[in-house]
């Protein structure tokens, strides 16, 4: 038996609660925010403002920011109170266990949404991406993205003849493949 080496660093214990990222059914944010935060939990679900189209009329109405996800601040013990809530799927989590999220991204986060600044969520693309169109006349549509910004700009290819075309979009109207 290898002896215990005496001059590894301490380690720091975890704090009795931790902000964690919670995973959501598809469009069950409220709903699991207000089951979480009615078992004593604090849950953080970020929205944003986002004018929304019917055939008849345009309302404004709160969209998540992180569709599908939200932040819930418990402690370990408390895991299982918080993935039983209706709308949650799980908690994000490497190899079987659950991830704190940084309680400064969660604050900075915070002090976005709570601010008077215009803001929109942007999916995490980078240039050279495969992307397709989610909404619109191109719905469907798959291209190569070759700009990021409010416009992107997207390639439409046809690789056979080595040709293409460019357009803008929409960020928010892509999305990775």
């Amino acid at each position: 038996m290898r002896p215990v080496p005496t001059d590894l660093p301490t380690v720091q214990p975890i704090a009795s609660t931790a902000w964690y990222a919670v995973r959501t059914r598809s469009r069950h944010e409220a709903t699991a925010r207000g089951h979480i935060a009615g078992r004593g939990i604090e849950a953080f679900f970020p929205t944003m403002p986002k004018w929304s189209r019917w055939k008849d009329r345009k309302k404004r109405v709160d969209w998540p920011l992180f569709p599908g996800y939200g932040f819930a601040r418990f402690s370990r013990e408390h895991v299982r109170q918080v993935v039983t809530c209706p709308g949650v799927v799980g908690i994000v989590s490497v190899e079987g266990e659950p991830v704190p999220v940084p309680a400064s991204e969660i604050e900075a986060v915070r002090t976005l949404v709570e601010s008077d600044l215009r803001f929109d969520s942007c999916p995490f693309l980078t240039e050279g991406m495969r992307v397709e169109v989610t909404h619109g006349a191109l719905k469907g549509v798959r291209g190569r993205l070759v700009r990021k910004g409010a416009h992107a700009r997207l390639v439409l290819s046809v690789d056979l003849i080595g040709q293409g075309v460019t357009l803008d979009v929409d960020a928010a109207d892509v999305k990775g493949i």
